[in-house]
């Protein structure tokens, strides 16, 4: 599993490597890893075209020493200088030195370029690109969007710590960041941004101090956690599911949240709710009942999807957080918990509780959206709630209530659709019931929901159909390896 680390535990660990080591060598080292990924971006670096962008400080050393080290294989670069009395000196003399070209002039625009370098702001930077550097970016806009952007460290505009973009900000196809991940490359709109973060080690892995803001899992990761069957196995063994989701208005919720269940490790799945009639017809192995009281056993319950807000499905809600096993609360069932009713029964709870909100019902939950800190966002309701929360978006976010978050990097704009999130819980609630603690099994769905909307994206145009039809291919990628 990877970790980001927040900018001021880089900083410190910066600081204490730079004690051990020659002056400069940590520049170099970033340089040499920047240009590296340069040159294997180019189709190649004899006479190519690479303009510079290049802020004060160190950010934009690490750019101008990347492009000396281009310079020096034939590379034609240029660096326009957004503040040319704050350049790095060394930086520049060493471009200088190579064969580029230093773009002073105010009114200096170059014309192309195959390949552009953001090195105007690093990861001390707070807000968008102020002018008259935006000017100057926007002046160039062209040359932006007609070449592959790599960014140095984070893209400028981007806050590192949070993902947040407030103002311009750098779209980056590409971000070579150094020493550890950044939480703003991992989250939110930084995310976007950052396009493919690639990792140069500096050596500051031994340097770090406290624990990292946030982790993101690989593949090995949900592989190593997901539930196999044993030789000596049976359905109960492996683990019972419960769903109550889906009414007689939306019978395709109760349809979708148990097509994701049956895409899970447990054994057996039950189903109880008014969609029972649909649900026999479209999943014959489910043990469909109307009533959670009915159900039977379970180690796992998943409820709200498309249940409806009246008496009855307060009902259901109740019956469902009264059982002493793990709970799956998402859609319908966050808007009943927003009701104080439903308070002493959720803080009545000792078994683990995982809520699913995308940020309309996380603003309903909390009294506001989650705004630009969405880390922080989940961790505060994670907190206040006592259950791990799985913030739905692009990068998905688990938080859990003693404070450790994570972020889920199988995440695409695809899975943007009505019903997508049916099929999570109830492979999430698959998990639980498979003996999974709560934080992995919320990580390990996000991944394979993640998984499978990716693989349906490649037919074309997605539904929530298609990811439920594809999230069995998305497990047994993942458990073979």
């Amino acid at each position: 599993m990877r970790a980001a680390w927040r900018v001021a535990q880089v900083r410190a660990a910066e600081e204490t490597l730079m004690k051990t080591v020659p002056d400069g060598a940590l520049m170099q080292r970033a340089a040499a890893g920047l240009a590296r990924r340069c040159a294997d971006t180019l189709s190649r670096v004899y006479g190519s075209r690479v303009l510079l962008l290049v802020g004060p400080g160190n950010n934009g050393g690490d750019a101008l020493y990347a492009g000396a080290r281009l310079a020096r294989r034939g590379a034609r670069v240029e660096a326009l200088l957004l503040d040319p009395e704050r350049v790095h000196r060394g930086g520049a003399t060493a471009l200088y030195g190579a064969g580029g070209r230093l773009l002073e002039s105010a009114s200096a625009r170059p014309d192309a370029a195959d390949l552009v370098v953001d090195g105007i702001l690093g990861i001390g930077g707070r807000g968008g690109l102020r002018e008259p550097a935006a000017a100057r970016v926007a002046a160039i806009s062209d040359v932006l969007h007609a070449a592959p952007v790599i960014a140095v460290d984070v893209p400028s505009g981007v806050d590192a710590d949070t993902g947040a973009v407030t103002g311009m900000a750098i779209h980056a196809d590409i971000t070579v960041t150094f020493g550890v991940l950044k939480p703003g490359l991992m989250v939110g709109a930084g995310a976007v941004h950052s396009g493919i973060v690639e990792l140069v080690d500096i050596g500051l892995g031994g340097y770090l101090d406290g624990d990292p803001a946030l982790c993101v899992p690989d593949a090995a990761d949900i592989a190593a956690w997901w539930p196999r069957p044993r030789a000596n196995d049976n359905k109960y063994s492996r683990g019972v599911v419960g769903l109550s989701t889906g009414s007689a208005k939306y019978p395709g919720a109760a349809v979708l949240s148990v097509g994701g269940a049956l895409a899970g490790p447990s054994g057996l799945v039950r189903y109880a709710g008014a969609a029972a009639d649909a649900v026999r017809l479209h999943h014959p192995p489910v043990i469909a009942n109307e009533r959670v009281a009915d159900a039977g056993r379970v180690q796992a319950w998943v409820c709200g999807s498309g249940l409806g807000t009246d008496e009855r499905a307060y009902g259901e809600l109740r019956a469902v957080l009264g059982a002493p096993v793990p709970v799956v609360l998402d859609a319908d069932a966050l808007t009943l918990l927003a009701d104080a009713r439903m308070a002493d029964w959720l803080r009545a709870r000792d078994a683990p509780t995982v809520v699913t909100p995308h940020d309309g019902e996380f603003q309903r939950l909390s009294g506001g959206a989650p705004g630009d800190d969405r880390v922080a966002a989940a961790s505060g309701l994670a907190a206040r709630m006592d259950a791990v929360v799985l913030l739905k978006g692009d990068r998905t976010i688990i938080a859990t209530p003693d404070g450790r978050v994570f972020v889920n990097p199988t995440g695409t704009a695809a899975l943007a659709t009505g019903g997508t999130g049916d099929v999570l819980s109830g492979l999430l609630g698959s998990l639980l019931a498979g003996g999974l603690q709560a934080e992995h099994a919320a990580l390990a769905a996000a991944y394979a929901h993640g998984l499978a909307g990716r693989l349906a994206a490649e037919g074309g145009p997605v539904t929530s159909a298609d990811v439920a039809s594809r999230l069995r291919e998305a497990v047994g990628i993942l458990t073979r390896g």
